[in-house]
């Protein structure tokens, strides 16, 4: 790229910036555990946040996409994330049409997130990018959290981390780096037509997880492999959708076991280590209650 089209770029990443008057940005899953992150950074610089979830006024809901007009009004910018998860059946074409609304009802920025090497995230991707807007995607490791704030805390409440995860490792990230890139990317210039790879600093098998979570708690937390039949079978049983139990052929199959250095790229500094993660929630009590009742 030369240095003129780098000025230009760089011209047109600052006027579609929230902070250059280009309106609300409207956070997609603003409950969940990055878009409350990412609304509380944006609602600190002064810039108008909208929350786009079933609870909010107005609510949005990906199965109905008449919910989406009233959400995006007035709206410049999106950061989008799916629930549950982009590799899901139907995933890729309700991101493309909402992109597409979006677009149409004038937001120009989409900072999707999405994660590593997964084929319906990929897909997803594209439909983002067909959209015309200046889009910035956002893939990720798994995230810390999911330990204290999802679907594995219930395990290790209970003391027993029951995965289909073999030996395989995961270069886990902090969701409050990915706050922090998301805020930049949608707050800053630069980042338009940029894909960043998210991780944190090294990579972790589930039995070394286990072993740092028994350290920072002083209760025995063990990790029991189990084989991916046994996995689907047990959520089913729990009545929850067994297309989950297909999300840790990511981790099994080894690509996306090497740490990348995305939030380096982003922020100029490294992410958090799970270590001082564990330690600073631990310190919470998240972890001293008992699991919820199956």
């Amino acid at each position: 790229m030369t240095q003129n089209a780098q000025n230009i770029q760089s011209t047109q990443d600052t006027q579609n910036a929230p902070e250059a008057g280009n309106g609300t940005v409207l956070v997609v899953g603003g409950t969940g555990k990055t878009g409350r992150r990412v609304a509380q950074r944006l609602t600190a610089r002064g810039i108008p946040v909208r929350i786009g979830s079933r609870a909010a006024a107005p609510p949005f809901v990906w199965e109905d996409p008449d919910t989406w007009d009233a959400a995006l009004e007035g709206v410049g910018s999106v950061y989008v994330t799916y629930y549950p998860d982009l590799g899901l059946p139907g995933a890729a074409d309700a991101i493309g049409a909402f992109s597409a609304r979006a677009v149409a009802r004038g937001a120009r920025r989409l900072v999707l997130l999405s994660g590593r090497g997964d084929k319906g995230a990929l897909d997803s991707e594209e439909r983002v990018k067909e959209s015309g807007a200046d889009w910035t995607v956002l893939r990720a490791s798994w995230f810390h959290q999911n330990f204290s704030e999802s679907f594995f805390l219930d395990p290790v409440l209970a003391g027993e981390l029951v995965l289909p995860t073999g030996d395989a490792v995961e270069p886990f990230i902090d969701a409050d780096d990915i706050a922090d890139v998301a805020t930049a990317v949608l707050t800053g210039p630069g980042h338009t037509g940029r894909t960043y790879e998210l991780s944190g600093p090294r990579s972790l098998g589930f039995g070394e997880v286990a072993a740092e979570l028994t350290r920072v708690t002083g209760r025995e937390i063990h990790y029991r492999p189990v084989p991916v039949d046994a996995y689907r079978a047990g959520l089913a049983a729990r009545g929850l959708p067994v297309e989950f139990a297909d999300l840790f052929g990511l981790i099994l199959d080894g690509r996306n076991a090497v740490p990348v250095h995305g939030v380096r790229e982003v922020l100029g500094r490294e992410p958090r280590d799970f270590a001082d993660y564990a330690r600073e929630t631990a310190a919470t009590g998240v972890w001293d209650g008992a699991p919820a009742q199956q």
